[in-house]
């Protein structure tokens, strides 16, 4: 056996970052991700130390802007950070505050009973990312400024004037050394995030504005946020554009030793069962958690004993379940606690179990009064959920015939059958769906055959937002794609034996290719939305031109029209290249489709996810639903932006 050749070892070989270092050294672990979304995640930090002001009951209005140099500044009218001398660290609490980590009001003392921000690390992590921050203090008749640079005191805080309001402002600018990718803020990913958290915290207005992009006459762009009905409006925004059974939201509250809860619920003609959205301290929990399970708990228990006592379910009836109780429910739990606990894949599923008893005893009670109190859309919510149930029981029946087929991937009533790959590695696995046979042909002679996968469809699928589950699994392309992925769908859905860990959406670049991509992710959308959280969920980017010079076999390929103006430049006018545009994917053959889309080291993906679930909802929705009007809507606001129209 080899000896190790012994190595020097002790204290001095330890080292310990000081200060803000740990941040800068190891960014990803306080805001998960230098990618756009940790960019973003510093406006939150600040913008939740503004929230939590509100939420104590100091602050009622935040502003933000987004700066023509791309730094963003957030003013709030609460108390200001105090300024006077720390007593453990000897400097101004504001300095203590930004410059050493987990300090702060939440962290056991008696600041705030309760307070957003999912991490808890503030504007100490934001100072330690930024080149620079600036911060004003408004408090006992003064004015106060100091200024940071990489999370170091540059400028010691000083009195700068007087002020008879109170509040504080800050600014940074995102270092590029962290942020690699990009340091550009995107001002419709702010806005949902700011509508969403003035939803959840009533009366609380928030200001965003943009003053890199103004209007004619010189304006800014900029939107406000209050909501006088909190959640209640939040609902009436998920909902708006569909028929709903009861007219008003249903609405109550609770408060415990725990915390507190407030619930709003309405439910619509709508399908849909994914539409109960759950918050934690303003924290979109979107694994959900002991609140949701209270939740679901008390609805279904409160909907069967109300459609039992009123004799709508006999007594040899089944039970309606979960998914019956929830079809076209649309409904916010937001609950308000003094030490949440996180966990979960993506640490957004609420731990603490007192919670789950404080929600179904608030749900049971308030969902119960209100079926006995309004007996008209009580009977249109019952109705509404036996129709459920009969038609859960024909997505049983189609379910076992489908199943029933002879194997269970080789029989599809589609020409272009599944070309699985040899891998039983569901991690390694990845399949493309492509439309077409044409296409199909050209990805099944391209790919890797040990770990990638072709399913061509033939035809546009069926738009899953009109239709129960029961008529979904009645479609020969649904139910290939279903029996495919492996996972099931439905109550029997299980994300864990998905087949393929990547599943890509492979379409040509026309309309009728964009039209079956959203035909697509509707379906995974409503049938199969963990996957999406999960990240499994592609779109493929093939190039959109090919660019061949005189004499010269081999092909340039760019994907967008920016990029194409951008090579174009390069050549002297007599010596300008052919260039062909890629309409379909069968116009590539096996060799150009792999080394542009399908080969893992040299193609461009893009991941889907649902970044806000609300404004998933209401795309969704105004695109696929039954409403023709937010379709008409939508294509006159965004016709302008059209590039190219295949008709």
């Amino acid at each position: 056996m080899a000896t190790k050749t012994p190595s020097h070892y002790d204290g001095k070989d330890i080292q310990v970052l000081e200060g803000l270092e740990p941040v800068r050294k190891r960014p990803g672990m306080y805001i998960g991700t230098t990618g756009p979304r940790g960019l973003h995640h510093l406006v939150y930090e600040v913008v939740d130390n503004s929230v939590d002001e509100a939420l104590a009951g100091f602050c009622d209005t935040i502003e933000v802007w987004i700066n023509e140099d791309n730094s963003v500044t957030v003013k709030d009218n609460g108390r200001g950070i105090p300024v006077d001398k720390h007593p453990k660290e000897k400097i101004p609490t504001v300095e203590v505050v930004l410059t050493i980590l987990h300090a702060g009001g939440k962290f056991g003392g008696e600041g705030y009973k309760v307070s957003g921000g999912l991490h808890g690390v503030g504007v100490s992590v934001v100072n330690a990312l930024s080149t620079r921050q600036e911060v004003e203090v408004c408090r006992d008749g003064s004015r106060y400024a100091m200024a940071f640079e990489r999370g170091k005191t540059v400028e010691k805080l000083k009195k700068v004037g007087t002020s008879k309001k109170t509040g504080t402002t800050v600014t940074f600018w995102p270092d590029a050394e962290i942020f690699t990718e990009t340091t550009i803020f995107d001002y419709n990913v702010l806005a949902n995030r700011f509508r969403e958290m003035a939803f959840l915290n009533k009366n609380l207005k928030i200001v965003l504005t943009d003053l890199r992009e103004k209007d004619a006459e010189g304006n800014p762009k900029g939107e406000t946020f209050k909501y006088a009905g909190g959640i209640v409006d939040f609902v009436k925004y998920l909902n708006q554009g569909k028929e709903t059974l009861n007219s008003k939201p249903i609405y109550f509250e609770a408060e415990g030793p725990e915390g507190t809860v407030e619930v709003s619920m309405q439910w619509t003609t709508s399908y849909a069962t994914n539409l109960v959205l759950a918050f934690a301290n303003n924290i979109n929990t979107i694994e959900g958690g002991t609140h949701m399970e209270g939740f679901k708990q008390a609805v279904t228990r409160s909907i069967n004993d109300y459609a039992r006592s009123k004799g709508k379910l006999k007594e040899k009836d089944p039970n309606l379940t979960g998914d019956d109780c929830r079809e076209g429910l649309a409904a916010i739990i937001s609950v308000k606690l003094h030490d949440p606990q996180f966990e979960g894949q993506t640490k957004t599923k609420l731990g603490n179990t007192e919670m789950r008893h404080l929600v179904s005893s608030a749900v049971s009670q308030g969902l119960g009064e209100f079926l006995e109190e309004n007996p008209t859309p009580a009977g249109r919510i019952i109705s509404k959920a036996t129709q459920a149930l009969k038609a859960r029981e024909a997505a049983r029946k189609a379910r076992d015939l489908a199943r029933n087929r002879k194997g269970v991937l080789d029989s599809f009533s589609l020409p272009g059958k599944l070309a699985d790959c040899s891998s039983k590695n569901a991690a390694e696995c990845e399949i493309f769906i492509v439309e077409g046979d044409s296409a199909g042909g050209s990805a099944k002679q391209a790919r890797d055959r040990k770990y990638q996968a072709i399913l061509p469809l033939r035809g546009k699928i069926l738009n899953v937002e009109k239709v129960r589950e029961d008529r979904a699994y009645s479609s020969d392309s649904i139910s290939s794609l279903i029996t495919a992925i492996g996972t099931n769908i439905g109550a029997e859905f299980d994300a864990e034996k998905a087949r393929y860990h990547r599943i890509i959406i492979m379409t040509d670049a026309d309309v009728d290719g964009a039209h079956i991509q959203i035909l697509l992710l509707t379906f995974f959308y409503r049938y199969m939305p963990e996957l999406i959280t999960r990240g499994y969920i592609y779109i493929a980017q093939p190039p959109l031109y090919g660019i061949k010079e005189k004499g010269k076999k081999k092909i340039k390929y760019v994907f967008n029209d920016e990029a194409l103006a951008e090579e174009m430049k390069k050549y002297p006018e007599d010596k300008k290249p052919t260039i062909q545009r890629y309409k379909g994917l069968g116009e590539m053959d096996p060799e150009q489709l792999w080394e542009t889309t399908m080969e893992p080291s040299k193609r461009v993906m893009l991941q889907v996810s649902i970044e806000d679930a609300a404004d998933a909802e209401r795309a969704v929705n105004d695109l696929m639903g039954d409403q023709v009007e937010p379709r008409k809507e939508y294509i006159q606001k965004h016709a302008k932006d059209v590039r190219f129209l295949d008709i």
